[in-house]
């Protein structure tokens, strides 16, 4: 048996990684891309949350918000801790590479428009987070993480309560009823793109295979929809998805992936698109990509600026 097959088959039996002298390389490979997804998505979602927080409409929800963004800036500090641990040169990592190298959501390269939108941000992506890192908290073979991950859990559900509650309050309103089916029409296929490419088209499975994380891309995506849909069809929401008892699973009503209207912010159900067409709506990142990586990076390069300033 190679190196590789030796690792695979202790870890499926429960073998727990705890350093870098137990992996492979492939293990470590898959790992840190992993980490990188995960410290991008936690720390740009900061952003767009900072775009309406001074909205909310009384202080106790300020707060809120403001622990929330204050949880993700820690659970981005995990991934990256993690991270250097494992050799990443953090600091290049952050602040110098470019916006569209970043790894997080699609969805986290908008502004959100109102309070509301904040809500629905938090009851769906947040909702998306602790699908993915539940499983990963339930099933991963890399010890420091699963140990790191009892505290991100219990904070992401906090933060997809708190959008229950907004959107809970949003729909007893005719107008913040109609803004919460207007944020969740563009973001609930969103929340779906956050699990990535269907398991037919998923080329690696060394996530799979080394035990870094337990559940395929479309066993989380059932697993998210099973307590997202029935929510929002509790509080009187529509959206693109049913339960079919026959084949015992959560369907998608409109073409997934479908297109995407960027102007208008808009799904074009009657336009299919492709996993590839996807990706590479991906790649090209979304419209104010570039402003919420350089918010991140603004301060270190100003405070280097000024250095060479001095120095000259």
């Amino acid at each position: 048996m190679s190196q590789a097959e030796v690792l695979m088959e202790k870890v499926q039996k429960g073998f727990m990684v705890e350093r870098s002298e137990d992996m492979d390389e492939d293990y470590k490979k898959a790992l840190m891309q992993t980490l990188t997804i995960v410290g991008d998505t936690e720390l740009l979602s900061v952003p767009p949350l900072m775009t309406v927080y001074n909205e909310a409409p009384d202080l106790n929800y300020k707060i809120t918000a403001l622990a929330v963004m204050q949880d993700e800036l820690g659970h981005a500090h995990i991934a990256y801790r993690l991270l250097e641990a494992l050799g990443e040169d953090v600091d290049e990592l952050l602040y110098e590479r470019p916006s569209n190298r970043w790894k997080n959501p699609y969805a986290f390269d908008f502004p959100l428009n109102n309070w509301i939108e904040l809500g629905v941000f938090n009851g769906l992506f947040d909702r998306a987070g602790y699908t993915l890192l539940g499983d990963a908290f339930e099933h991963t073979s890399y010890g420091p993480w699963k140990r790191a991950l009892v505290k991100v859990d219990k904070e992401e559900l906090f933060h997809l309560r708190n959008g229950e509650i907004i959107m809970k309050k949003g729909m007893k309103n005719p107008e913040t009823a109609k803004q919460v089916q207007e944020a969740v029409d563009w973001m609930f296929i969103m929340g779906l793109e956050f699990f990535g490419v269907s398991d037919s088209h998923k080329s690696r499975s060394a996530q799979i295979d080394y035990r870094i994380k337990g559940s395929k891309n479309d066993e989380l995506r059932q697993k998210w929809m099973s307590t997202a849909v029935p929510f929002c069809e509790s509080i009187g929401v529509d959206v693109p998805a049913h339960y079919d008892e026959e084949q015992e699973k959560y369907v998608v009503d409109v073409p997934f992936p479908c297109k995407f209207d960027l102007e208008n912010r808009k799904w074009l159900h009657d336009e299919p698109d492709t996993w590839s067409g996807m990706i590479e709506r991906f790649k090209k990142r979304g419209p104010q990509n570039e402003e919420f990586v350089q918010r991140i990076q603004k301060g270190v390069k100003e405070l280097e600026k000024m250095r060479q300033e001095e120095a000259s």
